[in-house]
């Protein structure tokens, strides 16, 4: 409004039209991120998603006795059949073996970390390629050799009657054979997280500790294992998984003689041709593995450093 009212000039504002509504600008970025990730989505649906959803598909199926061919009528009868004492007792011993062994190269391989990372840069190279050595060989002719060493009258043997030890050391084709099998195999892949962890650990940590009065014990468990448990973590899973399914080393160094849950879920696949049953089995194993592995996972915020 225009107008002269005491000398004052008003003058009316006129407020600006309204922007008119711009289109939806397209992010180039988005669609190049997509595009990074398309082969990593693709690997992982075709090897991993799909495979796992025609397992679960299988597992509700069954199977002719007379030819084999699989029906899908959607029972669970392999489910209850996986629940009688001998499937049981099985995993039972499965996941007690896997879960002893991977307690046993936790401690020997956090112990060896430790000494790794504590020595000069030239002694922790030799170790390490120390450590690394038996990966240059096959898997086959190392769990093969034990065969050798714990057999009756074998180096072993021997060597523990020359102590003075009387009897044999008969532990080929038992548990514990398996046991020492899975230990040796995987003992590697423990040790090489937790060293990763323990050599970021800044020395001057120790010396810090160490003015403030902590003795060694106090810097070990203040210092040391706190910083170690993201290593020791993935070492626990890098080994724990795959013992549980383990299907070679109970074969050559069980004899056949102790059934473990990887034996059982391939004779379903390859000697009986029962798939929907070995499937409830492979499910039922993979049900096992996400439980202990939730337990782990619970259970890590409790090592943390208060």
């Amino acid at each position: 409004m225009d107008g002269d009212q005491g000398g004052l000039t008003i003058e009316r504002v006129t407020a600006p039209p309204p922007a008119a509504p711009r289109g939806r600008r397209i992010d180039p970025s988005r669609y190049a991120r997509l595009a990074l990730l398309a082969p990593t989505l693709a690997i992982t649906l075709v090897c991993f998603v799909v495979p796992l959803a025609l397992i679960a598909l299988y597992s509700f199926g069954s199977v002719n006795q007379v030819d084999f061919n699989v029906f899908f009528g959607w029972t669970t009868g392999n489910y209850r059949a996986f629940t009688s004492s001998l499937y049981l007792h099985t995993l039972a011993r499965s996941v007690v073996l896997s879960v002893s062994t991977t307690l046993a190269c936790a401690v020997i391989g956090f112990t060896f970390a430790y000494f790794i990372s504590r020595q000069s840069p030239r002694a922790q190279r030799l170790l390490l390629v120390a450590v690394i050595v038996p990966f240059w060989t096959s898997f086959i002719v190392r769990t093969y050799s034990w065969v050798d060493l714990l057999q009756n009258l074998g180096p072993i043997d021997r060597f523990a009657r020359a102590l003075g030890l009387h009897g044999h050391i008969d532990i080929l084709y038992t548990q514990y054979s398996i046991g020492i099998g899975i230990l040796y195999s995987y003992l590697p892949l423990m040790i090489l997280p937790i060293y990763v962890s323990l050599e970021r650990i800044d020395p001057a940590l120790f010396d810090a500790a160490e003015d403030l009065g902590a003795t060694p014990w106090r810097q070990f468990r203040r210092v040391v294992l706190p910083m170690a448990v993201p290593g020791l973590i993935a070492g626990v899973i890098i080994v724990g998984v795959p013992a549980l399914g383990e299907y070679v080393i109970p074969e050559v160094l069980g004899g056949g003689k102790t059934l473990m849950a990887g034996n059982i879920l391939a004779d379903q696949f390859l000697q009986t041709g029962n798939y929907p049953f070995g499937s409830a089995l492979a499910v039922s194993i993979m049900v096992v593995l996400m439980v202990l592995l939730f337990l782990l996972r619970r259970a890590q915020p409790a090592a943390d450093p208060q």
